[in-house]
């Protein structure tokens, strides 16, 4: 991660990245602007903002200040163009592939992903005509001989949930690069402080910012992120909603007018104003507020995270434990390419007896909350098979790393010494 000798670092940025005293009230914290619509100043105002002449709040759907600040802070930590917030990260990813695709366009995806997206992709999506073509995450090569005519995009996980697989993103960015399509990172399990994907050849990243970004658990949001790299002009593909000319502002090719951020704006002039999921200002606010601290979260997630990765694979009980940040796995030389701060605070393992066992097992823990999240300050569990991952079929749950055995941790920022000791005792009932 490079960055230049004057700019602000990671942890600066984390704090103050798109924010300012309120110019009114001299407020130091970003207000929640609880307001639905804006008063324009006069006739032109309001005609020159509806045609996207003038950059302004027009009504909260669209956008609002404390979303805004919300967004340059994510685009800067991410070292990239612009941000769009968005209710959920499953709405963001709805407007990035909505901004990208036309009924019969294909993307591929590493079928190695959070359930709720597999489910998304193979049936929602099908809805609108988009269809997905799964490859294998850890095979960069899966991605090419997916690819056709009809690829418009490729999409995976920088630390794929919930196996916590380190994907090697420079190698997919290649596929990406020579289809000449878009190359979609999902970076929720890494946030940008272990990993930038733009780095590694991304064009849009994707962020659930319920998640690590936002820590709290008390908040859902989404983010898409578009890092200002993908040539929309010069593309051999014909991305319409971008390249055409949009009859919604007066023929205006959206490409044309706004070069290396226009994607982020045709998602939220476009598909964030006509599909409407839009975040609310309270939770803009509650995940700003939990940005300032995520380099130190982040931080103290990972160091947790390997000594009880380290701790569980020596453990008797335990048939085997995936985690990047233990030497021998077979990601950790990708882990410290990728992600080198850390490999991230959420992975799996497998306890012998399997499904009954890992259901005994989840019941018997006091400390740990039981629930389908990660990147809390808490300490989480979840046994994929009978919950997040239920509606698969054994095979695609075995495919996506949920298998019947397959308990996944997301580990908090408590004293690790007592996380240890509640797993300790939860094992031994089991």
């Amino acid at each position: 991660m490079t960055q230049d000798q004057g700019a602000p670092k990671f942890a600066t940025l984390a704090v103050h990245a798109g924010a300012a005293p309120d110019p009114s009230t001299g407020a130091r914290a970003t207000p929640i602007y609880q307001t639905t619509s804006y008063v324009f100043n006069d006739a032109e105002h309001a005609a020159a903002l509806f045609g996207l002449e003038v950059f302004g709040n027009i009504y909260t759907r669209i956008m609002n200040p404390t979303q805004a600040v919300l967004e340059a802070r994510i685009a800067a930590l991410e070292d990239s163009t612009a941000a769009l917030a968005v209710a959920s990260g499953h709405a963001a990813q709805l407007l990035t592939f909505q901004t990208l695709l036309e009924p019969g366009d294909e993307f591929i995806a590493g079928r190695q992903l959070y359930g709720g997206s597999v489910n998304q992709f193979n049936h929602a999506f099908k809805k609108f005509g988009w269809n997905v073509v799964w490859a294998d995450a850890t095979d960069p090569a899966s991605f090419a001989a997916a690819v056709t005519p009809k690829t418009k995009a490729i999409f995976c996980e920088s630390i794929a949930n919930p196996g916590g697989i380190i994907v090697d993103l420079p190698a997919i960015a290649a596929v990406a690069k020579k289809a000449g399509v878009p190359f979609i990172v999902d970076n929720t399990l890494a946030t940008p402080y272990l990993c930038r994907p733009k780095e590694h050849g991304a064009d849009i990243i994707i962020h659930s910012l319920t998640k690590f970004m936002g820590g709290h658990g008390n908040s859902i949001g989404g983010a898409l992120v578009d890092c200002g790299t993908y040539d929309w002009l010069g593309s051999r593909h014909r991305y319409a909603t971008l390249v055409e000319p949009n009859p919604s502002y007066n023929g205006m090719r959206l490409a044309e007018t706004f070069g290396d951020f226009a994607f982020a704006i045709a998602a939220r002039v476009m598909g964030l104003r006509d599909l409407g999921p839009a975040i609310s200002p309270m939770n803009a606010f509650l995940i700003l507020t939990g940005i300032e601290t995520l380099p130190l979260r982040m931080q103290r997630h990972c160091e947790n995270t390997l000594a009880v990765a380290d701790w569980l694979q020596r453990h008797p009980k335990v048939e085997w434990v995936n985690y990047a940040g233990l030497p021998g796995n077979k990601y950790h030389s990708l882990h410290h390419k990728i992600c080198p701060k850390g490999a991230g605070a959420v992975f799996t393992f497998g306890l012998a007896g399997g499904y009954e066992a890992g259901v005994k097992f989840v019941a018997g823990l006091k400390m740990f909350s039981h629930l389908a999240n990660i990147g809390d300050t808490r300490s989480l569990v979840i046994h994929p098979a009978s919950t997040t991952h239920r509606q698969l079929t054994d095979e695609q749950r075995a495919a996506a790393g949920a298998g019947d055995d397959v308990v996944r941790l997301s580990i908090g920022i408590e004293d690790k010494a007592d996380i240890i000791a509640d797993l300790e005792q939860a094992l031994e009932a089991v």
